[in-house]
Order: C-alpha cells, then structure tokens, then sequence
C-alpha cells in the first residue's frame, strides 16, 4: 500500500508538472466553458428572456457534461505507445488508473468551481442553498472524472475511440446527471436538505462503485 501511493504521487505530480508546462488540458476546458458560457448569454439576451430556474439548471449542467467530456477524453490517448511501455516497467496498473482519477477529479472540480462562477455572474443565481449546491457540484466533477477516466482508458484500445467512448459513458453518465439536476433543483427551491439525502447518496456510492470498478479491471486492460 506504501508503495502505490507513493506511485500514484508520483503520477500525479507528473501530470501536474506535464499540465503547467503545455496548459492544455486546463486552459482547453477553460476555454470552452467561457465560450459556451457566453454564446448562451448572447442568445438569450438577444431575446431579452429572462431564464427560469429549469433552465438554468439543465443549462449549466449540459456545460458541465460536455466540458469534463471535452477535457478528459484525451486522458489516455495522448499518452504515447511507448509511454505505456515505459509505465509498465515502474509501477502497478492500479497507480496509473488511479493518479488518472485523482488528478481528472481536481481539474474537474476546479473547473466546475470556475464555470459556476462565470455562469453565476453572467447569466445570475437562482441557488438559494449555495452549500447543498457546491456538495453536488463536487460530486459530480468527481463522478464524471472518475468515470470519463475509465471510458477514456478502455476507449484508447479502440480505432474509433471517441465513438466508443460516448457509448459506453453514456449509461453511467444518465442516471447520474439525472439526480445531480434533481439535487441542484431542490437547492435552488431552498427545500429540506433531507430530501436531497437519497440522491446524494446514490451519487457518492456511484462514485465510489466506479473508482473500486477502475481499480479492479484497469489491469487486465492494461494487459491487453
């Protein structure tokens, strides 16, 4: 266990020293998020349509999907052969799969922190418990890194992999973008937050079901 972790530290620092150097991945998303951000204010005040809290919540959380897929699908195609090669003579398959995670996971939820802002700022807030609102945010940058990451890691054996990589994201992505509206739109309507308990249980257990999922087939993923 000592030894994993101080691979999967390892990883993680080179990701993030690998991200300062070529700000890709970071400025990328950024970059998409801002721009989607504003073509929404632009159309809608074009129209000059004041957004309900349905479509504010459903808005945002279409950014937030189609930001964390823009971002993580190239997790592990921009790995080279080589690399690879390279990985599997040092450390175990479960310190990649899981330094891929923890690091998806903290950009997603620093991008998903920055989106809100902007997204607050330009087209307003109707969140009225802010606290549920970021607990589920965070839950949910941490769902879709977790499971973008594996998708993205089965979908790089593939020829065709950003096809590959929709199909088999998609079922886990529903359920959970489902409850995260659901848990947003009850904090936004400042409702009991016992009656968000369920939903927000149900999305850490899928959080947790994905990363052990990840833990335990990444290798024979990594054999093939």
């Amino acid at each position: 266990m000592a030894r994993l972790s101080k691979e999967i530290l390892a990883l993680v620092r080179k990701e993030f020293v690998l991200e300062w150097r070529e700000r890709s991945a970071f400025n990328g998303i950024l970059l998409y998020t801002f721009s989607t951000i504003f073509v929404c204010y632009l159309s809608f005040n074009q129209r000059r349509v004041e957004l309900n809290p349905v479509t504010w919540n459903t808005l945002f959380w279409i950014i937030q999907l189609f930001a964390a897929i823009h971002g993580i699908s190239k997790s592990f195609s921009q790995e080279r052969g080589g690399r690879f090669y390279f990985y599997y003579s040092l450390v175990s398959p479960q310190a990649i799969i899981l330094s891929k995670i923890i690091y998806n996971t903290i950009l997603m939820s620093l991008i998903s922190m920055v989106g809100f802002l902007i997204y607050t700022f330009v087209m307003g807030s109707p969140v009225i418990d802010l606290p549920l609102f970021i607990l589920n945010l965070l839950l949910g940058a941490v769902g879709f890194a977790s499971t973008l990451t594996m998708v993205s890691g089965i979908s790089s054996k593939s020829t065709n992999s950003s096809t590959l990589m929709a199909v088999l994201g998609f079922p886990v992505i529903l359920p959970m973008i489902l409850m995260l509206i659901k848990v947003s739109k009850n904090a936004m309507d400042g409702l009991a937050r016992n009656l968000s308990y369920d939903e927000v249980l149900t999305i850490f257990a899928i959080d947790v079901i994905v990363v052990t999922v990840s833990y335990i087939l990444f290798p024979y993923l990594w054999r093939s």
